[in-house]
């Protein structure tokens, strides 16, 4: 139901970007069959486009408020982001303009307009990757998280160390293990959906295993399962600071693409005074 549902508002938006889009195409037309400039109201048309696009970062910062939902405005921001790029084209009439200022500008929003289409497909993609993990946690709670997993598997290794009598795991774990709990591992495993983690915890991080004991296997066991957890809780680091790291580079293009789209209005402006 929730997906028919998602797709019901993405249908829409495409019916209505292609009835604008047509009547742009046909207003544009019959202006210069009229001997008038169709770039005027294509270019008001792309901007406007422009500023409700921006409006989408407004909407994920007043998730409060209750204007509609958030897979409706995703919804209008994509069907959206293609028709801008559409009418940049039937506004330019072409897809590289010439002049240096056009070119910045062309340069600025295909590149918004790449990013845009990258981070659609990661927010697609990584959410489902995530939902596999079967665990949720706050991006900003993972540093504390791997502290306390470290923290535990020291104190495993102290304890085992002292019942046991022998080293092993101890050693095992300064000269091996202590890497990969030092920090987020194999990111890039993470986001492509790899297991290159599990392949090492269950390799390298194993290696130790046939040399213990029985007391000293109870107290490993322990350790790797917290591994594993570190594994999930990897996963989630890596895929969420992409997303974070994306908006990092697809807002600011936004409102660059804005503010030079808006003095092109201005110099337009005038200099057809």
């Amino acid at each position: 139901m929730s997906q028919r549902y998602s797709a019901v508002p993405m249908v829409t938006f495409c019916v209505l970007s292609a009835a604008v889009f047509g009547v742009a195409v046909w207003a544009a037309r019959d202006t210069w069959q009229n001997l008038g400039n169709p770039a005027i109201l294509t270019g008001y048309t792309l901007f406007v486009l422009m500023l409700l696009l921006g409006f989408f970062n407004g909407r994920k910062r007043l998730s409060m408020l209750p204007i509609g939902r958030a897979s409706v405005w995703l919804a209008f921001h994509v069907v959206a982001g293609f028709l801008a790029l559409a009418m940049f084209w039937l506004h330019t009439g072409s897809i590289w303009p010439v002049g240096l200022y056009e070119q910045v500008l062309a340069g600025l929003f295909y590149l918004v307009s790449i990013s845009g289409i990258i981070g659609y497909g990661l927010s697609r993609m990584l959410p489902r990757r995530l939902a596999q993990t079967e665990i949720e946690i706050i991006f900003e709670r993972i540093p504390a998280e791997l502290a306390e997993i470290r923290e535990k598997i020291e104190a495993l290794v102290l304890e085992c160390t002292e019942k046991t009598g022998s080293d092993t795991v101890a050693q095992h774990y300064i000269g091996t293990l202590s890497w990969f709990f030092a920090r987020p591992r194999f990111r890039i495993s993470h986001i492509v959906g790899g297991d290159a983690a599990g392949h090492w915890l269950r390799g390298p991080g194993c290696a130790a295993r046939r040399y213990l004991n029985d007391p000293e296997q109870e107290y490993f066991d322990q350790i790797i399962e917290l591994g594993e957890l570190k594994c999930l809780i990897d996963r989630h680091y890596s895929c969420q600071e992409l997303l974070k790291k994306w908006l990092l580079v697809h807002v600011p293009l936004a409102m660059a693409v804005i503010l030079v789209a808006a003095w092109h209005l201005i110099l337009v402006n005038v200099y057809a005074l």
